[in-house]
């Protein structure tokens, strides 16, 4: 499964999160690091899904950009 992944710029460094999957957030330094910790984070999080016997979230979210004159 593919999921969305939205890093945004903080002060300091970058965030990311997953609109599919809520409360699955990570950080980093920069934009790769924050994909690498923000890709271990929902591994973590589907595996505690798995666990606690619930299904993963269905990954719905898509993104585009849209230009203004």
């Amino acid at each position: 499964m593919k999921y969305l992944i939205i890093i945004e710029k903080a002060n300091d460094n970058y965030s990311a999160y997953l609109p599919d999957v809520p409360g699955c957030i990570a950080t980093g330094k920069t934009i790769e690091e924050t994909k690498k910790n923000i890709t271990e984070a929902l591994a973590i999080h589907l595996q505690g899904l798995a666990e606690d016997g619930l299904p993963s979230p269905n990954p719905k979210a898509k993104a585009d950009y849209v230009a203004i004159s």
